[in-house]
């Protein structure tokens, strides 16, 4: 199955520092089924990858691990990094957009999928 999943550039940069904070570790992206909504993206520095993980591998020259027990969920999806001012709190977050989401839970933390 050829891997269709797209990091922005501000979603490679905030990564690319993340690694470089945390020498050593990788950044792999697995989905929980948990929430309101059924399923929830959990993105995580690790010190290693799951040998059954798919890599893919960015222009800045690190590898970003796809948990495989997700692949088609996760078909499609972009992810990307924002930096947003509510209220006067400044939010920073990766954001995921995802064709095979149905919906999403009110709060936006999880989604569903028919």
């Amino acid at each position: 199955m050829n891997l269709d999943i797209t990091l922005t550039e501000a979603a490679r940069d905030y990564i690319k520092k993340m690694l470089e904070q945390k020498h050593g570790a990788v950044f792999r992206l697995s989905v929980k089924k948990t929430g309101c909504s059924g399923y929830s993206y959990f993105p995580s520095l690790v010190d290693h990858a799951n040998p059954a993980d798919r890599a893919i591998e960015t222009p800045e020259g690190f590898k970003v691990y796809i948990d495989t027990a997700w692949l088609d969920l996760l078909q499609g999806l972009r992810i990307d990094y924002v930096e947003e001012n509510k209220t006067g709190l400044k939010q920073k977050r990766l954001v995921f957009t995802n064709p095979n989401e149905s919906s999403r839970c009110g709060c936006g933390e999880s989604f569903h999928v028919e």
